[in-house]
């Protein structure tokens, strides 16, 4: 009977540390060697957090090398003006911030206390760690996405099949002329890498002035979800009706545009007027862009981005031109071989955004 009490003890004992350990939440303080406000804080400990709660204090003194550094990440995580503003004493418990010593503050932070106990919540530290590490994912998919989406988007075929009209309307007026056919479509080119450019950082700096870039971004990933099954969807059942490209009313209209440009200037106000024109048909993978880099990058990372990704998607309307403009090819060769393809580039589109959909609500959740 003896031994098997010896051997139980043991246990009690581990079961009992166990419990009790798994219990503890920890707060994070930080304060300052001689600041009044700080011992009013430790007072508070020792009368009224310590007696009563199963809680684990960890100290920083702000002066110590790292500390007012950690502090400032916490404060941010956190949005804690006070704190950022007034330093210590401040402290951290569960999802929650609190900075000086008043009656009002301690009875904030006992509530406080007894919520993290009840909902057993994470020690600060470790939910600002998990914030970096998905900003870190965050940050290491967005330039693969903004390569990807930039190549799907380059292979839309909106604004490539308005080219194909201005480059047939520019040959019968200049009657071959290399040089006109060839200044024309550079000239319409550059007036979409242009317009998107500018219209990308202007839709970016809204998105960043407006303060609900999270909220942003849960849409961006729905967004491209729904942008994805819908070119899935039009890669199997095309139809007349709800597709991603020139509605066919649309294209009457889009010929009478172009049937009356013959010159270089002309081509160059029909990629300005186009690129507005055909934004809702053009602009899903690019808005999808920019509502991650509103979460992810700064305004200059944002630029060269932009600027990266619409280098790329203007890259096809470079290879028509030079083949047109050239004579390796001709604008209705084009325009079949755009046709046939369309089921495939709709599908390519399709997997790539309902790929990215799906990642960023995992990484979201």
């Amino acid at each position: 009977m003896k031994k098997l009490n010896i051997t139980i003890i043991p246990v009690i004992l581990f079961l009992f540390f166990f419990t009790s350990s798994a219990d503890t939440i920890e707060l994070i303080y930080f304060y300052e060697t001689g600041c009044p406000e700080c011992a009013k804080i430790e007072d508070f400990f020792k009368q009224r957090i310590k007696p009563n709660y199963p809680v684990s204090i960890k100290r920083y003194e702000i002066h110590a090398p790292g500390n007012a550094e950690l502090l400032m990440q916490l404060a941010r995580f956190f949005d804690s003006e006070d704190i950022l503003k007034k330093g210590t004493p401040a402290l951290f418990i569960g999802k929650n911030a609190f900075q000086g010593s008043s009656r009002r503050i301690q009875r904030e932070i006992e509530i406080a206390v007894r919520l993290a106990l009840r909902e057993k919540t994470a020690s600060p530290l470790k939910l600002l760690n998990q914030k970096d590490s998905q900003v870190k994912i965050h940050k290491r998919l967005t330039l693969p996405a903004v390569l990807g989406a930039a190549a799907v988007d380059a292979i839309n075929p909106c604004a490539c099949a308005v080219l194909v009209l201005l480059l047939g309307t520019i040959i019968l007026a200049s009657r071959g002329k290399k040089r006109r056919v060839l200044g024309a479509g550079f000239a319409f080119t550059g007036a979409c890498y242009i317009s998107y450019f500018l219209m990308g950082l202007g839709l970016f700096s809204a998105l960043k002035i407006s303060g609900i870039q999270q909220i942003i971004y849960k849409i961006t990933a729905c967004l491209a979800i729904i942008i994805g099954a819908w070119n899935i969807k039009d890669s199997f059942f095309p139809g007349n009706r709800f597709r991603i490209e020139v509605p066919p009313t649309w294209q009457p209209a889009l010929k009478r545009i172009t049937s009356g440009i013959t010159s270089i200037p002309g081509a160059f106000f029909t990629g300005l007027l186009i690129s507005l024109f055909l934004l809702p048909c053009t602009s899903g993978p690019y808005v999808v862009i920019i509502g991650m880099l509103s979460h992810t990058a700064s305004r200059l990372q944002a630029v060269w981005l932009l600027l990266l990704y619409n280098l790329i998607f203007i890259i096809p309307f470079i290879l028509i031109t030079l083949g047109v403009g050239l004579g390796f090819t001709t604008t209705a060769r084009v325009e079949r071989w755009r046709q046939d393809k369309l089921p495939r580039f709709h599908l390519i589109t399709g997997i790539f955004m309902l790929t990215l959909g799906v990642i960023l609500v995992i990484l979201l959740s």
